[in-house]
């Protein structure tokens, strides 16, 4: 592995304190790192060629583990929360102190890379880890530098291959070996995900979840991109095969997001997370990161097709040690099974990852209390009022005969990674809706006759028939009718859904169930709007439901 050595990587590495790693393996491709990671015993390789990793005991975020550091360039900007938790800049110096003192002796792996696909937004990042399999993680989920004009020539080139003169460069340091002892380093456990703006820095550590990496990075571009006039986006992006008519879906886990922008007859830019321009929109990744715990491969055939891959890494999958055979079905270790691969494995994807402004903008909710329409054309008002809210709901729990739905808010639809205030994401939101003219949606992906336990999950050829209504501009002049409670403009008829199913007050035997389970929603959306109507125009507190 001499080859990948690097000795200007290492006086890099030694400026920012770690210093004397047993190896620093630099920028090392795909296949080596596949290779190495079986060599070390990271992972085992299934019969079709995907990695199987373990990453132990942490399966999922650390959500109540983060944190920011409080100085001047962030007290007055980062809405402080449990997701936000400051940290003194003197306890995250002496934590990377001690998480570079534990690499030191140590092979670690680094790899550089770019967030974000348009040129002139992207960030330059270095990731610096002591496991191959986590580096392959960035490489997969990042934009590598090989092969781009900006690598070899230009300011700062000969010192980390992608920066250019203008823009910032952030280290993350992820070292899941290492772990905080919450007395002496003022953590809440051993797990810690430790942002530092002003330095340009961040420190992952005491849990293997790769997911740590890829949402750090998003977390930093949430912060940087608004003062830049780029609206960060927690959303699927796609676009019709003639071009043009992009689309934004918004979702929560569980809304159908991934599997309705996953379309055969669009072309997808990305799944999760994209940047809003005022030129248009663009992928923030090179890859993809589902979940694909009983992934159906009839439902969702592209994503199942990666999971049997060369090149696909698969966390927390059950594997036969034998046959060497996954069970995607299989729980056992985590619902949150995972698998990370590049967009390119996704067929006829958007070349380059860069589309235009969008057309349509879909907030997609999952509504277990069976009261939202399927589709609703949305006011600039109330789209801002549904972006913040972020709502889907899920059932309650598993106990038998429990049966109420519990509703869940995530303002932004990310609100774990969005430091900023709510309404400055909003606010710009607003802005590009103005801009650009793009019509907003809301979509219930959720339940039809009753809650859950009463009614039906909606058909997914209902969802399909609604979409496809809305983004080919087929209900622009649409006759509509006003819901009384959340004041959505209905459409009276779209092709291949019956007229009843697009009034859900039809859908229920009882109308005054219907009414009584309505304004409860719309309570329950009133007291959750309260954090954000201080920092928000009067519009769009009026367009709140009305219980």
């Amino acid at each position: 592995m001499q080859r990948y050595e690097d000795d200007r990587i290492r006086d890099a590495l030694d400026r920012i304190g770690l210093r004397h790693p047993a190896s620093c393996r630099y920028n090392m491709p795909r296949a080596a790192l596949f290779e190495e990671a079986v060599r070390r015993r990271e992972g085992v390789l299934t019969g079709d060629g995907s990695l199987v990793v373990s990453t132990g005991p942490y399966t999922g975020r650390a959500a109540s583990d983060k944190y920011v550091v409080r100085d001047a360039l962030t007290d007055g900007r980062v809405a402080w929360n449990a997701a936000h938790q400051p940290m003194d800049p003197e306890v995250f110096d002496a934590l990377w102190g001690r998480v570079a003192r534990h690499l030191a002796g140590r092979d670690v792996f680094v790899q550089d890379a770019w967030a974000g696909a348009d040129p002139s937004e992207r960030i330059p990042i270095r990731v610096i880890t002591e496991q191959a399999w986590h580096a392959l993680f960035a490489r997969t989920m990042f934009l590598p530098v090989e092969g781009d004009p900006a690598a070899r020539s230009g300011p700062g080139a000969g010192r980390f291959g992608c920066l250019g003169p203008q823009l910032p460069e952030f280290h993350l340091l992820h070292a899941p070996g290492f772990r905080a002892t919450p007395d002496r380093d003022a953590t809440r456990s051993p797990v810690f995900v430790a942002i530092d703006f002003s330095r340009r820095r961040v420190l992952v550590g005491g849990t293997a979840y790769a997911g740590e990496i890829k949402k750090s990075i998003f977390t930093i571009l949430n912060f940087l991109l608004p003062a830049r006039d780029v609206l960060p986006m927690h959303c699927a992006a796609n676009v019709g095969r003639a071009g043009g008519d992009v689309a934004l879906y918004f979702g929560l886990s569980g809304t159908g997001k991934t599997t309705l922008s996953a379309d055969p007859e669009r072309r997808l830019i990305g799944d999760d997370e994209h940047g809003w321009s005022p030129r248009g929109v663009f992928n923030f990744e090179g890859g993809c990161y589902a979940k694909v715990i009983r992934l159906c491969p009839e439902a969702e055939p592209q994503i199942y097709a990666t999971t049997r891959r060369f090149g696909t890494i698969l966390e927390n999958v059950t594997i036969d040690p034998v046959t060497r055979q996954i069970d995607l079905d299989d729980d056992a270790l985590t619902e949150n099974t995972r698998a990370s691969y590049l967009l390119d494995a996704i067929p006829d994807t958007v070349a380059g990852g860069v589309a235009g402004p969008p057309h349509n903008v879909v907030l997609l909710t999952a509504d277990a209390f069976g009261v939202l329409p399927p589709i609703a054309r949305l006011s600039t008002a109330q789209a801002l009022f549904h972006f913040l809210s972020g709502y889907t709901a899920k059932v309650a729990g598993t106990e038998v005969g429990v049966k109420e739905p519990r509703a869940t808010f995530s303002t932004c639809f990310g609100a774990p990674f969005m430091p900023l205030h709510p309404g400055e994401y909003a606010a710009l939101l607003g802005r590009r809706l103005a801009e650009t003219g793009a019509r907003a949606w809301l979509i219930n992906t959720g339940w039809s006759g009753g809650p859950y336990g009463v009614g039906e999950r909606m058909r997914i050829a209902y969802t399909r028939a609604v979409l496809r209504a809305a983004l080919s501009g087929a209900l622009d002049e649409a006759a509509t009718e006003t819901d009384p409670i959340f004041g959505l403009a209905v459409p009276r008829e779209v092709p291949g859904v019956p007229r009843e199913v697009l009034s859900p007050r039809r859908t229920w035997r009882d109308a005054a169930d219907y009414d009584a389970q309505a304004r409860k929603l719309a309570a329950m959306f009133a007291e959750n709007f309260r954090a954000f109507a201080g920092g928000v125009s009067a519009e769009v507190v009026e367009a709140a439901p009305q219980p």
